[in-house]
């Protein structure tokens, strides 16, 4: 599609630096155990080593079971002398900051912070393109031949961020039919939006692609005199062309908006 359609699709400038590649990836997550303990490269180590993006990412909680966690970045601040000490001794896991979630909640993930999902989380997660990820740890598990998954200690080493952040809780005060800030990136801006009734959204000063998350209720997304139908769970491209759009939920519904600047 953006072969056929290049600029019309996904704007000039996204265009122009990323050509047919789509610049975003959005994910749905399911996690019905806990996740391994993973980091990502930041753009030139991924480069370097792979000639592809770096991966930052960011979460939104769609759901969670009571008593469900997140791991994102550490308890404290650690020297990589610390870090290895804990990771040969089997206690990885007491220096990780642990988050409860709730829906609604959202983590910011710059590359380089260690993070993993807990059992019974249902997350978004819109990221960088690319597939790079390095694990460091996956709880001792094996598979039906007793064996271990690949774990990646030297290529993690040199991407983590040892620094300790105040909060990683990204902040935001919901506005019924209005705008939201989330998490805005030199990669993706992404915002919250709560929809009762009709609210117009005009991109006339974005050179991007849209996207819409629906993450709660049924919207009616008008465009261009086409008129679509999505409930909780749908993922809505909107072409950089289309720089009107109606939104429209009688019973309310809640989405994130996000695109590249």
């Amino acid at each position: 599609m953006i072969e056929t359609y290049k600029q019309d699709l996904v704007g000039k400038s996204v265009f122009e630096k990323f050509g047919k590649a789509l610049p975003l990836l959005i994910k749905f997550l399911d996690a019905n155990a806990d996740l391994s303990i993973q980091v990502h490269p930041n753009d030139e180590i991924a480069n370097r080593r792979h000639k592809t993006f770096g991966k930052t990412e960011m979460w939104y909680v769609l759901q969670a079971d009571e008593n469900a966690k997140i791991n994102v970045g550490f308890n404290q601040q650690l020297t990589k002398s610390d870090y290895l000490d804990h990771l040969k001794n089997g206690t990885l896991t007491d220096i990780l900051n642990y988050e409860s979630v709730q829906s609604g909640d959202v983590f910011f993930l710059p590359a380089g912070r260690i993070h993993y999902i807990g059992k019974g989380c249902l997350i978004a997660e819109i990221q960088q393109t690319s597939d790079v990820t390095y694990r460091i740890y996956d709880f001792d598990r094996v598979d039906k031949f007793g064996n271990k998954r690949e774990l990646h200690t030297a290529l993690a080493l040199d991407c983590l961020d040892f620094s300790l952040e105040k909060n990683y809780k990204a902040n935001y005060t919901e506005k019924i039919n209005n705008v939201s800030k989330l998490v805005h990136c030199e990669y993706f801006k992404t915002n919250y939006l709560s929809v009762i009734d009709n609210i117009i959204r005009k991109y006339d000063e974005i050179d991007s692609f849209v996207i819409y998350i629906v993450v709660e209720g049924i919207l009616n997304i008008v465009a261009n005199g086409i008129s679509v139908d999505t409930q909780m769970g749908d993922c809505i491209l909107i072409p950089a062309c289309l720089k009107n759009i109606e939104l429209n939920s009688s019973l309310g519904a809640k989405l994130i908006e996000v695109w590249v600047d």
